[in-house]
């Protein structure tokens, strides 16, 4: 696919349901507030040519449904936010939002992706939420020569699990992804981890899997440089159900801190059983990822759940704004948990990144039908998120990757009459010093 602007070649194979072409497709009357995005007409003419069509998959359900609990709710936000139109080179466009739950199935992604390439036509593919999420979706773009915009995965596990190779330039022309990685777990973990005494033994949970093979090439030995020991009894696959192995060798080595990086069902199967097996007693400091990022979780572990620590890369604490709904961090938590009752999670506002970086992106090009054009301003990318500032200029991987920070959070307990039985706490800003202090580090087996 060229870059060139393909709208005047398909306009007429292009079709809604219904059998209405994209030309004589009539636009729905908008809803909704204005944002400071927003062109100043606040009007579209009918017509494909003034609308861009992007394409957005996240795990809503599944074994990584946590990640998408809020995406219903964010792109709604954003819909109402872009209902007048978004002014680009003095032209207003109408963006139209095309929504897919992977069901946490990577070979349901790629399909949806091809699907939302082939048949929808989008112009533009935002995408978040672990490898088994992102990766098959950002291949099919990569494939098709459609940008993607991706987010909320370890960067190593993108750009090395793709296919990219350290010291040769990317092979990546299509795709953009911008998060944490390696040095972002450690800088948090050690942080975090040296504000109580331990005696530094770590019990490191890796899974045979995208994450868990990325995570094990750099975290093991950044940790050792801190002066910890790894006790690492190697990988497992996905979906494990017994975990004695590692409980046994953890209570043997006297691990005084667990890092797994597991699926949440997996981690709530392995944190009970070491529970029942009494390592939960000897452990101070319990540190989950990808697991752990939703209260539902936690809550559904009982008190074993309680001062569990994850690394976050959004907190409702965050100073940043989203520049496409105009809320803070703290308005976006309320207005989720308003309109859903359910508790915030730390994925909320990590999601309204991408869609704040896509927009902009979409703003910094003259014109947003063109995929090479929009590809080009990807690359340069340089802008504020709901989690700080993205800057593809810089980076481990400058033009392709830009990366984000994480701070470290601990789940404590509500005072009584609280609206929840938990909060996730901010205890660490390392990386970040702009995020305040919500408390600090308990020791996680104080009271288990």
């Amino acid at each position: 696919m060229t870059g060139n602007n393909p709208r005047k070649s398909d306009q007429v194979s292009r079709s809604r349901k219904g059998g209405l072409t994209r030309r004589g497709f009539v636009v729905a009357s908008a809803v909704g507030v204005a944002s400071p995005l927003i062109g100043g007409r606040g009007v579209w003419a009918a017509g494909s040519e003034n609308t861009i069509r992007v394409g957005f998959v996240s795990p809503r359900t599944g074994n990584l449904g946590f990640f998408g609990q809020g995406d219903g709710f964010l792109v709604d936000e954003c819909r109402k936010a872009l209902s007048k139109g978004l002014e680009i080179g003095g032209k207003t466009y109408k963006v139209d939002f095309l929504d897919r739950d992977s069901q946490s199935d990577p070979a349901r992604a790629g399909q949806l992706a091809k699907s939302l390439i082939g048949d929808s036509k989008i112009d533009f593919m935002l995408v978040t939420s672990t490898p088994e999420v992102v990766n098959p979706v950002a291949d099919a773009c990569e494939a098709a020569g459609v940008p993607c915009l991706s987010t909320v995965m370890p960067w190593e596990a993108w750009y090395f699990g793709r296919g990219g190779k350290p010291g040769q330039p990317s092979p990546f022309k299509w795709t953009f992804h911008f998060s944490f990685g390696g040095a972002q777990f450690a800088g948090s973990y050690i942080s975090a981890w040296n504000q109580i005494p331990t005696n530094k033994k770590v019990g490191a949970m890796f899974p045979n899997d995208a994450d868990g093979n990325a995570v094990r090439a750099f975290l093991p030995d950044a940790l050792r440089q801190a002066g910890f020991t790894v006790v690492d009894p190697g990988p497992f696959e996905d979906g494990t159900t017994d975990y004695s192995t590692q409980i046994t060798i953890f209570k043997k080595e006297q691990c005084e801190i667990i890092s797994a990086l597991v699926l949440p069902p997996d981690f709530a199967t392995f944190w009970r059983q070491a529970a029942q097996q009494g390592l939960t007693k000897i452990v101070k400091i319990a540190q989950p990822a990808k697991a752990g990022g939703s209260p539902t979780e936690i809550n559904a572990l009982g008190p074993i759940g309680v001062n569990l620590c994850v690394a976050a890369p959004w907190n409702r604490a965050f100073p940043y704004k989203s520049p496409v709904t105009g809320l803070t961090s703290n308005g976006l938590a309320e207005g989720y948990e308003k309109a859903s009752g359910k508790q915030v999670t730390m994925q909320l506002g990590s999601s309204m990144a991408v869609f704040d970086a896509g927009v902009a992106a979409l703003k910094s090009t003259t014109d947003p039908l063109d995929k090479a054009a929009l590809a080009k301003s990807i690359s340069t990318l340089k802008t504020i998120t709901t989690v700080g500032e993205i800057d593809f200029n810089s980076g481990p991987m400058p033009h392709v990757i830009a990366t984000t920070r994480f701070i470290g959070t601990q789940y404590q307990k509500t005072k009584p009459g609280s609206k929840f039985n938990v909060e996730q706490l901010v205890i660490e800003n390392s990386e970040d010093p702009n995020v305040p202090i919500g408390g600090k580090l308990i020791p996680y087996n104080t009271g288990a």
